[in-house]
């Protein structure tokens, strides 16, 4: 009866939510979880549950999932404007369910952040579980990754349902290990593309072999420490490949996995990886390959990740980087794109950025390629204009500018194309105002932008 209250309340509030415009976010959640934590066990499920988690990407492989599922035809219940905590996922459970807890769908998929999976699923059934990639990220929450890892790890070991690691990432491959009676283990990997490099470039973990403490010894990296690894004792690192990418070609903006050419709407290596997870999961549930293959080059999530915009009629390219490789992958992208360009860096230190902000002196901003100017803003906009300077970028060229408006009327005074990068809490604002500044833009010229 308490749960049938609670989910009746909660009901009743979200309908409020709606009429007021309001969305709601983890709100439904915190109050149903605040007034039962056990709530997770109430519901009933009778589809596949599949779940996502990571450092970097989990929102747009999740949200690629349930767009693919969709467009084969089934009813998706999703996450997919965030909210990953355990109170986030509930309350997309508590605006789907009956008053009696049943989920009436085809398949539920989940981003979960890293630290929640134990949370959620401690009760709630989870069918299928994509860990794609771990890196350092906001230390005053999370800790180091190592005990994040121990943590996950912890809960895999009386996890049998299906399991699907990045076998590039040292830090994800360790897990196929945590519980040896599970025989669901499949891996993906991505093979050498043309911006490998033979020493990494970027800060990474796990640079030596969880099991016999041997330093790996890698073959190539993509980035960060994600690349080809093996260990020269025990031989971790050698694993059974399920899908398997190749022929990347990013400048096409395509690669092929099963000798299967798939179409996407972006050029970084990063997503190579997040659409290799999608079609190992879509292919585990016997999904068409010709459905996967139309929704991988229709999908776009537009939401700050890899966004493609035009503003006063300048190619603008948006990207989230809330931790050092998330940054670093970013200004992979603006590196391998030859032309002349400026950078907007928009650093906050709110609560959810985590304050302690000092992991951007792990991005590597050494050897920019073509890049004439950069623009520094947010709460932290001196902060990063300082670490920009000692990597040698000439300080003239850097513009500072607390006021994010200020910033971005200073970034269009030029036609240059644009990369801008920001971090959490900075990059719906951001995207807010530049789509505001073009719209201003455009106006004032008489629509002719």
């Amino acid at each position: 009866m308490k749960n049938f209250l609670i989910i009746l309340l909660m009901k009743i509030l979200n309908f409020i939510l709606k009429i007021c415009h309001k969305n709601g976010g983890n709100f439904l959640g915190k109050i149903a979880f605040d007034w039962n934590p056990l709530i997770f066990k109430y519901f009933k499920v009778t589809c596949p549950v599949i779940a996502i988690s990571a450092t970097n990407g989990k929102t747009m492989t999740n949200n690629c999932i349930a767009y693919t599922l969709k467009q084969a035809g089934y009813k998706v219940i999703s996450n997919i404007e965030g909210n990953n905590m355990e109170t986030g996922i509930l309350s997309t459970i508590l605006k789907s369910c009956t008053l009696t807890g049943k989920i009436k769908a085809d398949f539920l998929v989940f981003e979960v952040d890293e630290s929640y999976l134990s949370v959620v699923f401690k009760y709630f059934k989870l069918d299928t579980l994509i860990i794609l990639n771990f890196f350092r990220d906001q230390l005053d929450r999370n800790g180091e990754v190592e005990s994040l890892i121990l943590r996950i790890n912890n809960f895999l070991k009386t996890y049998n349902g299906n399991l699907i690691l990045n076998s590039d990432d040292p830090n994800v491959s360790r897990l196929a290990f945590a519980n040896p009676s599970n025989d669901n283990i499949y891996y993906f990997s991505v093979d050498k593309y043309i911006y490998a490099t033979e020493n990494i470039k970027e800060a990474g973990e796990g640079k030596f072999c969880p099991f016999c403490k041997t330093k790996l010894e890698y073959e190539y990296y993509q980035y960060s420490h994600v690349g080809k690894f093996n260990c020269p004792n025990c031989n971790f690192g050698t694993n059974e490949i399920y899908k398997l990418a190749n022929n990347i070609d990013l400048e096409n903006r395509c690669f092929d996995i099963d000798n299967i050419t798939y179409t996407i709407k972006g050029n970084s290596i990063y997503l190579i990886y997040n659409y290799s997870a999608v079609i190992s999961v879509c292919s585990l549930y016997n999904i068409s390959t010709e459905i996967i293959q139309k929704a991988l080059s229709t999908f776009s999530l537009n939401n700050g990740r890899l966004e493609e915009l035009q503003i006063c009629n300048v190619p603008t390219i948006i990207n989230l980087a809330k931790n050092p490789t998330g940054s670093n992958v970013s200004l992979r992208i603006l590196n391998e794109d030859s032309e002349q360009k400026e950078l907007l860096f928009v650093l906050n230190d709110n609560l959810a950025d985590g304050f302690d902000v000092s992991w951007i002196w792990d991005i590597n901003f050494d050897n920019l390629n073509n890049v004439s100017r950069i623009i520094t803003s947010g709460s932290r906009a001196y902060d990063i204009a300082i670490r920009i300077k000692t990597s040698g970028f000439d300080s003239r060229k850097i513009e500072p500018y607390l006021d994010l408006n200020e910033a971005i009327k200073n970034l269009y005074k030029t036609d240059i194309k644009k990369y801008v990068i920001a971090n959490y809490t900075a990059l719906q604002p951001t995207r807010k105002e530049l789509r505001q500044f073009g719209q201003a833009k455009n106006v004032s010229d008489g629509g002719k932008q």
